[in-house]
């Protein structure tokens, strides 16, 4: 028996066509009319559209609005096929048209406009007139003149003149009319346009607007000329004054301009907003100023720009405002910009910044971001952009703003393969689209590929893809994901990047198998390297490359002994860099042999060691015996400094500068002697707490003589610091801020108010001479254990401490008043304070057993809110179980419960303070041999952190090469590492035990 035949309906025959809802199809079709049913035409157009139900849907709710659409499109089969191209695509662009019929004429343009074409598009919308681009005022509907400066209609015109010009743009883009890099670059002058607009309607808003020059520059894919659809603009913005015009109010004016531009872009209005203008890439980033003069640019960018901002500073490029200015602006960065890689670690900050890149991007989108993700834009971007500032400074033909300009220059080049360029240039073509075409859907910025299979759908088919989009756009966006980050892994972090920035070319030819097989069996984890360096050291017919050649053997091997030993031939290397040429040097190394080994020892063992060095790298001589490594006493070391201060008298910064210069020679020689076993901890906290004293008293004279000369009247009051904290019981690390307070008393005759005044300044000038940035380590002055902490006033008057102790004193701040001392300023005023503060701190009938509790469960509290999130409460020295923290609060609890009674207990110390206690039997003398282990032990290993890694730390880290430094740092032999983790928990873990009895009375 025959089957019968099969009938299929419209709405099957629709289905099968590519709608995916055939049966809404059919019904929408029928609303069309008969007219557009019959239209094969038209049915032709919308399946070929990526997403045809989309596409159909935005017909239809267009025909609704204007029927005589369809007549226009069998009038011009183009302006049909360019339309619904766009509707298949985008949603948001479906929405503009139903709701502006109006822009449909200039779909059947076929030309893009000029930038200046475009300016005076946008420029006209919003009122100005584009000569003048300053606002045209125009009749309001009331009667009364208010020109775009009424913000609103302004807004709301730009929006829908912008996005007029974005569809005619999608047309061109979704029709294959122009290439990618075209629509990039239109898209760009398009936002180019859409600012100087925004400014048009700013200077509209702020008074004085014609007093200032204000350049607009692009960075970022503005700045390239290869934006997206949707995309953050970046900016910077750079003001100067008009001739006769205060510097100050002309930057206050243009700051006005920039902040009313950016919200004339960003703001939401009926039509939407165009996009965010971000001025992050600014010098300082958000906490910086939004404007700066020229000036005040380079001098940021010349000091203290990082070497991601030179980065950034590749694509800039004047967008709108005063093009001259920008034009200037552009040309004097350039010039920093095209020396960024001969920075010190250029590349591997540009590396670093890569790996950070990549660490946030979401856990969830890594797998689908195209442009952070691995494989994606991204890593093509980071790896063309350092081999153009590696490359570019002696190839001006590499300097180009554009990614795919610049791949075609490296390849031209030879940096860069054909093949390997090729593949990079269609994979960034290809996810560039990609993104496009993700943004267009609804104008949102995102760069995630969806996981909706109607999604990729219309990715597939906007592509091309007919035949299985989703399958085909899947398989070639990780084809292109895997080839991109093979290559991005060969190009970015290829060995010979490191050579080219920093070395000459014939380092790289100097390496042989038998000297690389050799340094790795000494324990050189990258021997290439070493073998660099040696080579650098030893080639030439000098006699400095004679010496080096008769040295390295023997320091090689020292070098090997140390924890570190690739560190210590660089610290060598560099060293030796800066002191070759000096006739001592290399004699004192030579003849000398205890010197050079310490050094070897040292610059293998410590970070910080080998950055004071660098920075004043004469001190090696004072390796030379242990004699010259002993603390100075404090007195000499005070005789030095002012002098130094009356060195320099007239100039403030000058002065403390040179006194920095000495604190960082005498860090230097405590931390040789440190590391070189001669002097132990507690000497070592003496040692810092004394430099820290004298600094800071030199850096109070140096102010209080600046304010004097200021004020042209002696100084009006006594001033006196009281060190706190570590310093105030002279326990100082190496990482360790000055905790202070500052007291005054007023002279006979003077007005308080007035010499609270000139005390605030002396204080307040003492912390910035002693923070300024400058080679030498800073001393940051911490004043917030005062009263009131950071709310209260930095300066106080004794008379207002002692009315505020009497009164409003807590527990905590008697607590904290244990390690008060006099550290600088009017020695008999600080004694007056000691002893205001002594009945406080040392109460005579002790503390109260309510106080006790109140102390125990601030304690507690700190146990479980202070310490960092993730730490191991084992091994955080200073808030971990047995640690810092545990032995001081013992310590500090017995002091307030007896001092008043038991003289010996008065003291700043911690240690001190348990053996008084010991020997006055408030402690058993087995419980304080316990905890003063732990605190002498946490104490080693806090400062061996910082002397290891250069930076402060208080935990004991997970990495196991940084456990094996600082072990080794601390004695341990290099299969020790386990034993030292070991013998420092069990060390914390019967401190915690006698914590819990003594303190708690658990």
């Amino acid at each position: 028996m025959n089957a019968a035949p099969r009938i299929q309906t419209t709405a099957g025959r629709l289905a099968a066509l590519g709608f995916a809802d055939g049966a809404r199809a059919e019904r929408l079709l029928d609303e069309l009319g008969p007219e557009a049913v019959g239209d094969f035409a038209l049915l032709d157009d919308l399946v070929r559209a990526a997403d045809p139900d989309l596409a159909l849907t935005a017909l239809s709710r267009l025909v609704e609005r204007d029927p005589s659409v369809l007549g226009a499109f069998r009038a011009d089969p183009d302006l049909r096929r360019r339309l619904l191209g766009v509707f298949g695509l985008s949603a948001a662009l479906g929405e503009h048209v139903v709701r502006h019929p109006e822009c449909l004429p200039s779909i059947q343009w076929t030309r893009w406009p000029t930038l200046g074409e475009l300016r005076e598009e946008m420029l006209l919308a919003v009122g100005a007139d584009p000569d003048e681009a300053e606002p045209v005022a125009e009749p309001a509907a009331d009667g009364i003149t208010a020109g775009p400066g009424a913000s609103g209609p302004a807004m709301e015109a730009l929006r829908v003149a912008y996005r007029g010009r974005l569809l005619h743009l999608a047309t061109r883009d979704v029709t294959g009319e122009c290439t990618l890099a075209e629509a990039a670059a239109a898209l760009a002058d398009l936002a180019s346009a859409a600012l100087e607009a925004a400014l048009a309607i700013a200077r509209a808003e702020v008074a004085d607007a014609g007093d200032v020059r204000l350049a607009v520059i692009g960075m970022g894919k503005c700045g390239a000329r290869e934006l997206n659809y949707i995309s953050d603009v970046d900016v910077v913005f750079v003001a100067e004054p008009k001739e006769g015009v205060d510097e100050t109010k002309a930057l206050q004016t243009a700051t006005r301009l920039a902040q009313g531009l950016m919200r004339a872009c960003s703001a939401s209005t009926p039509e939407g907003s165009l996009w965010e203008v971000d001025a992050n890439l600014r010098p300082e980033g958000k906490m910086g100023p939004l404007v700066r003069s020229m000036e005040s640019h380079l001098a940021y960018y010349r000091r203290w720009a990082k070497t991601w901002e030179f980065q950034a500073l590749l694509k800039a490029r004047p967008v709108a405002g005063d093009l001259e200015l920008g034009q200037e602006y552009v040309a004097a960065v350039n010039e920093l910009v095209w020396q960024a890689a001969a920075r010190p670690k250029f590349v591997e900050d540009v590396q670093a910044m890569r790996r950070r890149v990549e660490a946030h991007v979401p856990a969830g989108e890594a797998d689908r971001q195209i442009k952070l993700g691995p494989g994606g834009l991204r890593d093509i971007e980071f790896a063309v952009q350092l081999l153009q500032l590696v490359h570019g400074r002696s190839d001006p033909l590499l300097r180009r703003r554009a990614t795919l300009s610049a791949l075609s220059a490296l390849s031209r080049g030879g940096y860069v393969g054909r093949d390997d360029a090729k593949a990079l240039a269609e994979a960034y073509t290809f996810l560039r689209q990609v993104e496009h075409m993700l943004q267009l859907h609804r104008l949102r910025r995102t760069h995630v590929v969806p996981s909706d299979t109607a999604d990729l759908r219309r990715l597939g088919r906007g592509l091309g893809m007919t035949t299985d989009p989703v399958g085909e756009f899947t398989t070639t966006w990780k084809r292109h994901a895997l080839e991109v980050r093979r290559l991005h892994e060969k190009l970015f972090y290829r060995p010979l990047l490191q050579a080219v920035a920093r070395l000459p070319e014939t380092e790289a030819r100097l390496s042989t198998a038998a000297a690389t097989a050799r340094l790795e069996a000494l324990g050189y984890a990258d021997p290439e390297g070493a073998l660099r360096h040696i080579a650098a050291l030893t080639s030439g017919v000098s006699r400095r490359a004679a010496i080096q050649r008769t040295l390295l053997p023997v320091m090689l091997g020292w070098f090997a002994d140390a924890p570190d030993p690739d560190a210590g031939l660089l610290g060598f290397r560099q060293v030796s860099d800066k002191l070759g040429t000096t006739p001592w040097y290399l004699r004192l190394l030579r003849d000398e042999t205890a010197v050079a080994e310490r050094l070897a020892h040292l610059l293998g063992t410590s970070k910080y060691v080998t950055g004071l060095l660098l920075h004043a790298p004469e001190a090696v001589a004072m390796l030379g015996s242990p004699a010259e490594l002993a603390v100075r006493p404090a007195a000499t070391l005070a005789a030095e400094a002012a002098a130094a201060v009356g060195r320099h008298a007239e100039d403030a910064e000058s002065a403390v500068a040179a006194v920095r210069a000495l604190r960082r020679r005498e860090l230097l020689r405590t931390a040789c002697a440190d590391l070189s076993g001669l002097i132990d901890i507690e000497e070592v906290g003496q040692a810092l707490s004394s430099l820290n004293d004298v600094t800071i008293q030199a850096a109070l004279d140096t102010a209080i003589n600046k304010v004097t000369l200021e004020r042209r009247a002696p100084f009006p009051t006594r001033l006196a610091v009281i060190a706190m904290g570590r310093l105030g019981g002279l326990e100082s690390s190496y990482a360790s801020d000055a905790d202070v307070m500052f007291v005054h008393a007023p002279l006979p005759g003077v007005a308080e108010r007035d010499a609270t005044d000139a005390a605030h300044a002396v204080a307040e000038e003492t912390r910035r001479l002693l923070a300024r940035p400058a080679p030498d380590p800073p001393l940051q002055i911490d004043a917030g254990l005062r009263p009131e902490g950071r709310q209260g006033p930095l300066v106080r008057t004794i008379a207002s401490y002692r009315a505020y102790y009497d009164r409003w004193a807590s527990h905590w701040e008697a607590q904290a008043l244990l390690r008060a001392r006099f550290c600088a300023g009017d020695a008999e005023l600080g004694r007056e304070f000691v002893a205001l503060v002594d009945p406080l701190r040392y109460p005579a009938e002790g503390i109260s057993a309510d106080a006790v509790r109140e102390i125990r469960k601030l304690k507690a509290r700190m146990e479980a809110e202070r310490l960092p999130r993730g730490a191991d409460p084992a091994l955080h020295t200073k808030l971990g179980r047995g640690g810092l923290s545990d032995v001081e609060w013992v310590a500090q609890l017995i002091q307030l419960r007896h001092a008043g009674a038991v003289p010996a207990l008065r003291t700043t110390r911690t240690l001190d303070a348990l053996r008084a206690a010991a020997g006055e039997g408030l402690l058993d003398p087995a419980d304080e041999e316990v905890l003063a282990q732990a605190w002498l032990f946490a104490s080693r290993i806090r400062d061996a952190l910082m002397l290891v890694r250069g930076r402060a730390a208080d935990s004991i880290p997970t990495p196991v090469k940084e456990r094996v430094l600082l072990a080794r740092a601390l004695g341990y032999p290099p299969e020790g590492t386990e034993d030292f983790v070991e013998d420092y928990r069990r060390t914390t873990r019967r401190a915690r035990t006698v914590v819990e009895r003594v303190f708690y009375e658990d």
